[in-house]
């Protein structure tokens, strides 16, 4: 047994009484050890540990998946014996429990995990310049001390400058401190794209904000109004686990009927819908257009009163030529277009069933029953805007709602429901203050788009605007903690290549996960549980998580920001230059300024009380303040949270006051209402230069959708690539994190999904190994065949690590970017559901389950 197994058994403490009820009753245990490796121990020694008197703290949850769970951990002596979730009050819908998921729970076999990164380690075949570049993923690795490696990143950053220039140097992932060290250090090329939200990306331009930074829909309690909940390629279940769905659960047990439009009968449909309506990736808002036919040829304002035109003639511009700007062509309006008065072609139902693959009848009789069911929730995830080319999506899912009327009203909402805003609309009711650190500007102009950065690397050239190409020179990439961009964003399989031309590759990261495979230099990182304590800032609406640190940091870890001082003693760049204040002040800025929402929810107020001894006691700089809570207390507890009640005055009702009276709370556009007609996002779109759009929400065919599975499509004749692939958030994962963990690989085994239509068609069986080849790439997967999955379409889950077979070329992993890589469309998109497949039975070995995979264990 390990000394340090010793330490934690042999430390005298008296048991708590807690511990007897929490005591581990038969399971393994996994610690550090004292040496290179993790020790199992058995379950009688798991007993002993978790028997001892140790101290429950809060344990940050870091990784970006929406859930906005609590996870405590059992600390004894430095080692996390248990991990628990929150248990701060019971449990009950108006002061409901921050429940923790099962990868929230499995945290600790991240931070003590056999795979940690545990010393800065170098490629062995690495010299200044690359050396043999080709072996980056491959090459053998050299543990060395932090000296040396501080010493090489250094010396590679002023040899890069000095022969190239600083826009030479590219940064993944800004707001991070290798970010703020590199602009310190003369600045960087940075990376910028939209990320998760797709073409919801800047849609507070006609008027509907994207549902992350600004909500649009309503609160919880008035979701309960609703009488209809119709969901866009939303599941819940999957990607925002913890509350959200425990939210649909009660709507639904208030007598709330669940329409769910996806490809998939996900466990959302599964649970909640009465009806499952499966429709192909992409065509969205094909549908949206023949259910706004519908509307306006059937609607009757005397008879049949579909169109809430009271709604759109107060609060939108562009509906019809009636309502349109003054300085815009009258001909440009949105009914017009949808009627095919100009172009000859009428988006009716008939028209949209052709593209979505959904019945005629079906989207006429689910516009009506929208347009009549008087309280309806129209509900999207931001899943159908990461397509390209569309980029008119959301201000069509606007549009619908709009014409429905069913915005700003009591059970009435249209918007996006995802993330930590899953079924929970409104302004935060308590919020963290920031750190005070002063930001440092990045003096390079040099940006690259997500979906053009790899091919703009190889090329040399990149896209800043509008007819402006420009030359760019790209030698090192340094990659921030916790990021997986290579892994996580789309054209992997360009991004391997850079990754052996470019001249030195850095990354700072706890496990070798696929960009630090393919770096030159590693520099093992300490995990959120190891640092000071810092806020997430994912929070959910009612509560504030204040975390702890966990334990200290392990092996030879250290936080990033020693080793930005550390780099930047050799840099020439003082410490106070990077870091003016401390982390004990940030920590106590952010407690200062965390603001709780005033009763009357006209403005905030001070949460934390804190006192001239408490700042004294902190040894930090402060006034004192009058709050809710003493910052001690807060900081202990590690959570502050609002119970609510029904009929409250915090429920929010988004653009209440605005449908009331537009003119008196105008919206931040520049009409003042919701734009049907919009020049802004017009504008916007065209001057990033990729492609354009109309001002009124027009359909845009996908490139690599529907339309292009076919070679000939007026004869319905398939391509080299028939089928639709689109990349789900999976249990299993958040993005591409907690993918090396045993327990979840075991637990969730990462198939491709498969309909049995096109399983018969092709003789693969449920559980067969089967080659999926794009356009960009191949990868391997064991097939589930399923009934779930609408023919014509594959679901290959998102974020699983590469593992490239360097002899073939293809990757047995699953990872869903080796095969995914569409153009740069509209502001940037990012496109991952965008993507076509040919999916055939594997003739070469089967491909075993990868929790049997040894994980990568180094030194």
């Amino acid at each position: 047994m390990s000394g340090y197994v010793d330490k934690v058994l042999n430390f005298p403490m008296k048991r708590r009484t807690f511990i007897k009820t929490t005591a581990v009753a038969a399971a393994t245990l996994t610690v550090s050890g004292c040496g290179n490796e993790l020790t199992q121990v058995s379950s009688d020694v798991a007993n002993e540990i978790a028997n001892k008197e140790g101290e429950w703290v809060t344990a940050p949850c870091w990784s970006n998946c929406g859930g906005r769970c609590i996870n405590k951990a059992l600390v004894v002596d430095g080692v996390v014996v248990r991990q628990k979730t929150d248990d701060s009050h019971p449990d009950s819908w108006d002061y409901f429990q921050q429940r923790g998921c099962v990868r929230g729970r499995s945290r600790r076999k991240l931070v003590f995990g056999a795979d940690r990164l545990k010393y800065p380690m170098k490629r062995k075949h690495w010299e200044p310049g690359g050396g043999n570049k080709e072996l980056r993923g491959k090459d053998e690795w050299v543990r060395i001390s932090w000296d040396e490696a501080l010493d090489i990143v250094a010396s590679e950053i002023k040899r890069i400058k000095g022969t190239y220039s600083n826009e030479s140097i590219l940064c993944i992932d800004w707001g991070n401190d290798i970010n703020q060290l590199l602009c310190a250090a003369g600045g960087h090329a940075y990376q910028w794209g939209t990320c998760s939200y797709g073409s919801w990306k800047n849609s507070a331009l006609f008027g509907m904000e994207d549902g992350y930074h600004e909500s649009n829909i309503n609160d919880r309690y008035d979701l309960l109004n609703s009488q209809l909940i119709v969901m866009v390629g939303a599941n819940p279940a999957w990607t925002s686990l913890g509350f959200p769905t425990n939210i649909y659960l009660k709507a639904k047990e208030a007598g709330t009927k669940f329409i769910v439009i996806d490809p998939f009968y996900s466990d959302t449909a599964q649970v909640l819908a009465d009806e499952w309506v499966p429709i192909r990736p992409n065509t969205d808002h094909a549908m949206f257009l023949g259910m706004a036919h519908t509307l306006i040829t059937e609607d009757n304002p005397r008879l049949n009163s579909l169109i809430d035109w009271d709604f759109l003639n107060r609060c939108t511009i562009g509906f019809d030529a009636d309502h349109m700007p003054a300085d815009a062509d009258p001909t440009e309006n949105f009914k017009d277009y949808v009627l095919g008065t100009y172009d000859g072609v009428p988006k009716s139902a008939e028209w949209a069933a052709e593209i979505c693959g959904i019945e005629a009848n079906i989207i006429q009789r689910l516009a009506r029953e929208i347009a009549n069911t008087k309280r309806t929730a129209l509900l999207t995830g931001w899943a159908p805007a990461r397509v390209s080319n569309s980029d008119s999506w959301p201000q069509m899912f606007m549009t619908l709602g709009a014409m429905t009327g069913h915005i700003g009203q009591p059970g009435r909402m249209t918007g996006v429901s995802c993330h930590f805003r899953a079924g929970n609309g409104g302004p935060s009711l308590v919020k963290p203050g920031g750190t005070g650190r002063p930001w440092i500007d990045n003096p390079i102009s040099v940006g690259l788009n997500d979906a053009e950065r790899w091919d703009a690397i190889l090329k040399g050239k990149y896209t800043a605007g509008n007819n402006d190409v420009r030359d760019v020179n790209i030698q090192a990439i340094f990659y921030a903690w916790g990021g997986q961009h290579l892994q996580s964003n789309e054209g992997m399989t360009k991004g391997l290549e850079v990754h052996k031309n470019v001249e030195f590759v850095c990354t700072t990261d706890f496990v070798l996960n696929t960009q630090a495979r393919y770096s030159d230099v590693v520099l093992p990182a300490a995990t959120q549980w190891e640092k000071r304590p810092q806020f997430p800032w994912w929070v959910n609406r009612e509560s504030l998580i204040f975390p702890s640190q966990v334990i200290d940091p392990v092996f030879e870890t250290k936080s990033e920001r020693w080793m930005c001082i550390e780099l930047g003693k050799r840099l020439g760049i003082k410490e106070n230059d990077l870091y003016p204040i401390s982390e004990k002040q940030e920590v106590f800025n952010q407690l200062a300024g965390s603001k709780l929402i005033k009763e009357d929810c006209s403005d905030y107020e001070s949460l934390c009380t804190i006192t001239e001894k408490d700042i004294k006691e902190w040894g930090v700089k402060g006034q004192p303040q009058q709050g809710t809570i003493s910052i001690n207390e807060f900081a202990k507890k590690g959570l502050y949270q609002i119970q609510r009640k029904a009929g409250d005055q915090y429920v929010s009702i988004a653009y209440e006051d605005f449908r009331k009276d537009p003119v008196g709370h105008p919206l931040n556009t520049e009409s003042g209402k919701f734009e049907i007609y919009c020049k802004a996002r017009y504008d916007l779109v065209k001057e990033k230069g990729w492609s354009e759009i109309r001002p009124i929400p027009t359909y845009n065919p996908a490139v690599e959708g529907y339309e292009d599975t076919f070679k000939d499509a007026k004869a319905m004749v398939k391509g080299d690539f028939p089928l639709q692939m689109y990349t789900p958030h999976y249990p299993r994962r958040s993005h591409s994190s907690f993918d090396n963990i045993p327990w979840l690989r075991e637990a969730f085994p990462n198939p491709v999904f498969v309909s049995r239509a096109d399983a018969d068609k092709r003789d693969i069986k449920d559980g067969d190994t089967v080659l999926l080849t794009s356009r960009h790439g191949k990868t391997l997967r064991n097939a589930c065949v399923t009934e779930r999955l609408m023919p014509g379409v594959v679901a290959l889950p998102h974020g699983s690590w590469l593992e490239m077979d360097e002899k073939t070329n293809i990757d047995k992993g699953g990872a869903d970017n080796i095969l995914c890589n569409t153009p740069p469309t509209g502001q940037g998109l990012s496109a991952w559901n965008s993507c076509n497949v040919q999916v055939e039975k594997w003739t070469g070995e089967h491909l075993e389950e990868d929790c049997k995979w040894p994980q990568r264990i180094l030194f």
